[in-house]
């Protein structure tokens, strides 16, 4: 079997299989790159290859003519042809809890609006199950697996926050909305994924999120308020983006942390004083230094695409723009 180079732009370097995504050969060496889905439908591992070859172990409807023919691709979807080198770093030595799959409860679920919940899960309590605030985990119901952001911080008693988001003629909506009841067993596997808090040395932290993303940067939210060393003087900064006003289901409080909360409505509404428009949009209203800035992006994938290409424009370095997209289940 034919072994290939994969070199990073800051000198790490693995082997990878013939027949191996570059993601997971990465992983088996070691090294942690930005990834998500890991089913090629959404744009965190996209990367740039500055030298050598790679072709598509699926077809993929991601990524745009153009940027293909720039040399973009999903590493979790693409084989090497060659010794090849990437215009990405990994994740250093940050090192990420291995996915398994645990038993858990339905310890509660509460109807935040008609087309939201909130769900809480009980581990058994003799499995520890520790994830960086951010991450995610696929949630298992017989046949079916979805993926759900954690919403809850890091503790010590075994229950994990969801906000869940019912989809017409979803099977797991019907599950979650119509079925669902306390004390039901399901199966969880993660943590999964590399969106989290990586604590740079900026001035701003800026989260945007429209709907249920709102969930992993809860998660990191309330992880910082335990832990305010992690922020010292930084400025945060929440843009949250909603369709209408009753749509607005969290407001940041904390008693370590200070969040500047800019909540935003893509529809008019005649009792509304606030941001109307994409909450990508109104940031650049708030004249925030996107060169001394790291963004963390979560919930639509034209939100995300949009924010991006926008903060680069404005002067946001690449390598400090981190995003979780939502995607529907085929």
């Amino acid at each position: 079997m034919r072994m290939f180079e994969v070199t990073l732009i800051n000198g790490r370097s693995f082997r990878c299989e013939e027949n191996s995504s570059i993601l997971s050969a990465g992983e088996k060496a070691g090294l942690t790159l930005e990834h998500s889905c890991l089913s090629a439908r959404c744009r965190s591992c996209r990367v740039k290859v500055l030298e050598g070859n790679c072709k598509d172990i699926q077809e993929e409807l991601i990524l745009s003519e153009e940027e293909k023919k720039e040399g973009y691709i999903l590493s979790c979807n693409s084989i090497p042809l060659t010794d090849i080198k990437l215009d990405i770093e990994d994740l250093g030595n940050k090192k990420l809890e291995k996915s398994k799959t645990l038993p858990c409860k339905l310890d509660s679920l509460e109807f935040i609006s008609e087309d939201i919940i909130k769900v809480v899960l009980r581990l058994p309590p003799n499995l520890a199950f520790k994830f960086e605030a951010g991450q995610y985990v696929n949630i298992i119901k017989g046949k079916i697996k979805r993926s759900y952001s954690i919403a809850s911080e890091i503790r010590n008693d075994g229950k994990l926050e969801f906000y869940i988001k019912k989809y017409q003629n979803g099977q797991m909506s019907k599950y979650w909305f119509f079925d669902a009841k306390e004390n039901d067993l399901l199966r969880l596997e993660g943590p999964l994924g590399t969106f989290f808090y990586r604590n740079k040395n900026v001035k701003s932290v800026l989260f945007l999120a429209t709907g249920t993303g709102i969930a992993p940067i809860k998660s990191i939210l309330e992880n910082m308020n335990r832990s305010p060393e992690t922020i010292l003087d930084k400025e945060i900064w929440l843009f949250l983006g909603n369709r209408y006003k009753e749509d607005i289901f969290f407001k940041p409080e904390y008693d370590n942390l200070k969040v500047k909360f800019i909540p935003v409505l893509s529809r008019k509404n005649a009792e509304w004083n606030g941001e109307i428009g994409y909450v990508q949009d109104i940031v650049l209203k708030y004249n925030i230094d996107l060169e001394d800035s790291e963004v963390y992006a979560c919930g639509s994938v034209d939100m995300i695409n949009s924010a991006k290409e926008l903060f680069f424009k404005n002067s946001l370095p690449k390598n400090q723009f981190y995003s979780d997209a939502f995607v529907s289940s085929n």
